[in-house]
């Protein structure tokens, strides 16, 4: 991992990131291959950030269900899943379409969240720091869906299929 990376500040399995006995820069340099270049990418590394984030904050959270918070910590797991998922496809087309359900499991949760905050199981303390990383990982899934499409769109008019809703741009952040 590059100084000053994302990998350097996690709190992936204890207090000293370590794994098993192993540094975490380390594990994740083992091992490499083309498959698992999704490791080196900021937008996996802040989505396990994110999922160890709200997964500690379920496991506090007495006055809900199993299935609720069950719920909440899959949407956040499914994230960084998708996008290795995505990287790991032969197309850049599937790889566009797991970072569109990365996204998706993004707002997932982001609702789910905002409705435990609003049901005042979520202290708003927490919820900003959640804001906060939600945020940051989103816009950098905007960007790469960004990036992954104007890569294809030189080879033909394909994006039609891919605007199911309204016009990208109505959305775009100032």
């Amino acid at each position: 991992m590059k100084p000053g990376g994302r990998v350097e500040g996690w709190k992936i399995g204890s207090k000293d990131n370590k794994i098993r006995g192993t540094s975490l820069v380390d594990f994740l340099n083992r091992n490499k291959n083309i498959n698992r270049g999704y490791r080196k990418l900021e937008v996996w590394n802040e989505a396990i950030e994110l999922f160890v984030y709200v997964s500690e904050k379920l496991k506090a959270i007495q006055n809900r269900s199993f299935k609720v918070k069950a719920q909440v910590e899959d949407s956040a797991f499914s994230i960084s899943s998708n996008i290795a998922e995505g990287y790991s496809r032969k197309t850049l087309k599937e790889y566009i379409q797991f970072i569109n359900i990365a996204m998706a499991s993004m707002s997932e949760n982001y609702t789910q969240l905002f409705m435990l905050k609003q049901a005042g199981s979520i202290d708003e303390v927490w919820f900003k720091k959640y804001d906060d990383m939600h945020y940051s990982l989103e816009n950098k899934l905007i960007n790469l869906n960004r990036s992954l499409l104007s890569k294809l769109k030189v080879q033909d008019n394909w994006n039609k299929n891919y605007l199911i809703k309204e016009i990208a741009e109505k959305y775009e952040a100032d």
